[in-house]
């Protein structure tokens, strides 16, 4: 009985260290596969936001070449309409724009335990776009670190909240001071409205939009139908080269 139970006990014991075994097997496996699944993945991504940026460059040099005007208010337009740079300042003496934006493209990341799913790849890009001899524009895509992009990001979160505001008010609020209080009610300037102007039905806000401590800001122009003086209405944005 003795050597019975022995027997016994060994065979169990062998049988659960095959099982470990095989266990701790397909485990390591299966990390290493989600891993190199995982690696191609962010690679492909990072690959996609590089052609995109330099998709985004030969686009807008395109619709540059075919606007035939030097204001550098619609030509700030034409950029901010196709980079969605949420930052676009522009050297007169360079004839040059640069614009700055964070690009980004997500993945789905393989795990075998609860806690995958999308990924969010993020980089940021400077655009610089020239008005060169003979009339050409020609562009220069370059990547930078995070915090080049960070101040333009928040402007761009600001100048959407500000959007959401300006389509949410009375007509008969939309004053200067009146959408001043709205934007910034604690006084922190973070949006400082230049002009408002009502030409028929149409009103023009020019808000002067500062990420924090004012170390970068942007002019926008949001463009909303006034056709009662109790009406609501959804408003457009624009970026500006300035708000004078």
């Amino acid at each position: 009985m003795n050597r019975l139970v022995t027997t016994g006990c060994l065979t169990a014991l062998v049988v659960l260290i095959v099982l470990f075994g095989t266990l701790a097997s397909w485990l390591w496996y299966r990390h290493w596969h989600d891993g190199n699944v995982n690696s191609e993945r962010a690679e492909k991504a990072l690959v996609l936001i590089l052609e995109e940026a330099r998709d985004t460059a030969d686009d807008t040099v395109r619709a540059l070449d075919t606007t035939d005007t030097t204001d550098a208010d619609i030509l700030t337009e034409v950029i901010w309409r196709r980079t969605e740079a949420p930052v676009i300042t522009y050297d007169a003496s360079r004839r040059e724009f640069t614009a700055t934006a964070a690009k980004s493209v997500v993945y789905d990341e393989k795990v075998m335990i609860p806690g995958g799913g999308p990924v969010k790849v993020t980089r940021c890009f400077v655009f610089i776009y020239t008005h060169g001899p003979g009339h050409a524009w020609t562009s220069k895509v370059s990547e930078r670190d995070d915090d080049v992009c960070r101040p333009g990001t928040q402007i761009g979160n600001r100048s959407r909240l500000a959007l959401t505001y300006i389509s949410s008010m009375y007509a008969r609020d939309l004053t200067r001071t009146g959408i001043q209080d709205a934007l910034d009610p604690t006084g922190r300037r973070s949006f400082d409205v230049k002009d408002v102007v009502r030409k028929g039905d149409t009103m023009t806000v020019s808000v002067l939009v500062s990420s924090s401590e004012a170390t970068v800001d942007q002019c926008y122009r949001f463009t909303r139908p006034v056709r009662s003086d109790d009406g609501q209405g959804s408003a457009t944005a624009v970026s500006a080269s300035s708000c004078g």
